[in-house]
């Protein structure tokens, strides 16, 4: 009786003793992915979290949580992946022919989303070399404005009029950051050709004293006027360029104030701001004199 249970327990045992196995190496497989994966995935969090902890503005904070997010993705993809592959090895399927296959699709795929693809990597790099951060005032290409938010997939960005502009990543090939670190407000002033520059820069650099005095703008100036000298001759001025060192995104409101409280000065001081004009040259004649008809239209007009 004994070797007949034995016999149905050998003969069971080789029915689905192979399959039991089987099932148990998937097993062990999948649980030891799960707790990989987690295990990952949960130092990953921890690292986000130690470095956003360091971190002073909300801006950094979710910039390491977008690069976080999508390290955790990658690690679940790549671990999935493996384990796919190795179940299905397990099931004695040949795992040759679909790499083969995943790697015809995988390749139709990259050329059909070549974009998409590009646009993830494009937007990973910019967040983890801090190029761009949310209220940076930045062009893209023929896109300007103030950035709103900034993903893997576009940049969002808010014009002076309003409008918003959605910048796909793999179309940005440079990025112009206004308002990093610092700002400059540079401003060309024309003058007159009868005015004396030297007093003119005088006037200048005393409306810039007294503009870094005021409360409201003693902290966003960092440094007293910079003048860079005469820039140009102008049709109708000499203009001089100049500067202010200023907080970041403040070199606007900074320009505006400037330029308001000079024009006040150069009125006072009454010097000349020109406005285009022609000067009309009626010609002479041998004798030094200028032609009748030349005469007679001046005196008409």
């Amino acid at each position: 009786m004994n070797d007949t249970y034995l016999e149905i327990a050998t003969r069971w045992w080789g029915v689905f003793g192979g399959f039991a196995m089987v099932a148990i190496r998937i097993t062990v497989i999948v649980i030891a992915a799960w707790l990989v994966t987690g295990l990952l995935q949960r130092a990953v969090r921890r690292l986000r979290e130690r470095i956003a902890s360091r971190m002073d503005d909300r801006e950094s904070s979710q910039r390491a949580e977008t690069l976080g997010r999508v390290v955790r993705y990658l690690i679940a993809v790549v671990i999935s992946l493996i384990t796919s592959m190795l179940v299905l090895a397990e099931l004695g399927v040949s795992v040759a022919p679909i790499l083969g296959a995943a790697g015809v699709v995988g390749l139709a795929v990259g050329f059909g989303a070549q974009s998409l693809v590009k646009d993830y990597f494009t937007g990973f790099f910019l967040l983890l070399e801090n190029q761009i951060r949310q209220g940076d005032v930045v062009q893209l290409g023929n896109h300007s404005g103030s950035v709103e938010e900034v993903t893997l997939r576009y940049v969002q960005l808010r014009d002076y009029s309003g409008n918003v502009h959605y910048v796909p990543n793999s179309t940005i090939t440079t990025v112009i950051n206004m308002t990093r670190g610092f700002s400059n407000a540079v401003m060309d002033i024309g003058v007159a050709y009868r005015e004396n520059v030297d007093d003119v820069m005088t006037v200048m650099r005393e409306v810039a004293a007294q503009m870094r005095e005021q409360p409201a703008y003693r902290d966003k100036i960092l440094g007293d006027l910079d003048i860079a000298g005469v820039e140009s001759w102008g049709d109708s001025a000499v203009v001089i360029r100049c500067r202010f060192r200023t907080l970041p995104i403040e070199q606007w409101g900074v320009k505006r104030e400037y330029l308001r409280r000079l024009k006040s000065a150069f009125d006072a001081q009454g010097i000349e701001i020109p406005y285009p004009h022609m000067t009309v040259y009626a010609g002479q004649d041998r004798d030094g004199k200028a032609p009748a008809f030349a005469l007679r239209q001046l005196q008409e007009n």
